[in-house]
């Protein structure tokens, strides 16, 4: 699953470029909330709930988290499904 979503834009002269989309996914019950108590890094987090490192991207995302690859306590931080971050991505892809 790429971490680009991108979405092509034309400017004024019909130059074509492209813009790359945050993950906009609402809370959901299944959604896993957690307080960070010491430092942790984003790929220890996606290898912890999807099982695979290459997934950091989405949690960054999702909770609006730039600049950065280490998380800093006390910071609290929502962990949608990966089946529900799969289907966003590709009904945004679907629908261009």
């Amino acid at each position: 699953m790429s971490r680009n979503i991108p979405t092509e834009i034309r400017n004024e002269q019909g130059i074509r470029r492209y813009k790359t989309e945050l993950l906009i996914l609402p809370p959901a019950p299944d959604d896993i909330v957690i307080q960070i108590t010491s430092p942790d890094r984003l790929d220890k987090l996606a290898q912890e709930f999807y099982g695979t490192p290459e997934l950091w991207w989405a949690i960054a995302s999702l909770n609006s988290i730039k600049g950065t690859y280490v998380i800093p306590s006390n910071t609290i931080i929502r962990i949608p499904t990966r089946s529900r971050i799969s289907s966003y991505i590709e009904q945004l892809n679907a629908t261009r």
